[in-house]
């Protein structure tokens, strides 16, 4: 039998609270437990959401040992996030991006508010990816890696030209895997590409648990959500 956890979100930002009821935005959200062989059953923009849901790309997620699933479709991709909606400390940012090891997902800000979300496949347990503080410089359609030359990294976005790292597409297997940057699926890094600028607040946040099931696998984990600097989901 799938597990299901109930939970409810009332952090929509207000401006995607134009237009919608209250009561909309406020329904419990189900998730529960189930085998990939049924994602044959899904349409093309619910198989975009099980990426993001199950940090995995195309590719993967058919291999996953199993997937979350919600039982509502349709909502705006921020209902599902996990990260907090608001973050009163990076008000004062224009821009910034926050991601977050131990859940394996990031956020991008503008003005403290959440305006995209997604996973991501940060550095394995050889290489992990350093928390800090750090800056996004510069950027390339295509970055062919000085490590090896057959690691080819579109949509690449450095965020620290002395550790080498970025933020690119690449695939995403669920789990951590990559030398230490952070990878994203491919929407998710084209956006940034076109969305981030040199100088843009990158915060990476935690440590990732290896010895430990991925988190995002447990339902629970959705109703708990992320904390960034204190604030996380608010859930009943």
């Amino acid at each position: 039998m799938p597990v299901t956890h109930a939970y409810c979100r009332r952090w929509l930002p207000a401006t995607l609270l134009c237009g919608l009821s209250v009561a909309a935005s406020a329904e419990t959200i189900l998730y529960h437990l189930e085998s990939p062989t049924t994602l044959n059953r899904y349409s093309s923009s619910q198989l975009l959401l099980l990426r993001k849901l199950n940090h995995a790309d195309a590719a993967h997620l058919p291999r996953l040992p199993r997937i979350l699933v919600p039982d509502r479709w349709g909502e705006d991709e921020l209902v599902y996030s996990p990260m907090p909606a608001d973050v009163p400390r990076l008000s004062a940012e224009r821009k910034a991006v926050v991601v977050d090891l131990p859940g394996q997902v990031f956020g991008a800000y503008e003005d403290g508010a959440l305006v995209r979300w997604g996973p991501v496949s940060s550095g394995g347990p050889r290489h992990p990816t350093p928390s800090g503080t750090y800056h996004l410089n510069f950027h390339a359609r295509l970055k062919i890696s000085t490590v090896d030359p057959t690691w080819k990294m579109p949509w690449y976005f450095n965020f620290s030209s002395t550790k080498g790292l970025g933020l690119h597409e690449y695939t995403l297997p669920g789990r951590p895997a990559s030398h230490g940057c952070v990878r994203m699926l491919s929407t998710d890094a084209q956006w940034l590409f076109h969305w981030g600028e040199p100088g843009v607040l990158v915060v990476v946040l935690g440590r990732y648990n290896f010895g430990a099931p991925p988190p995002w696998l447990r339902p629970a984990w959705w109703s708990e959500g992320v904390t960034v600097f204190g604030h996380t989901v608010a859930v009943e």
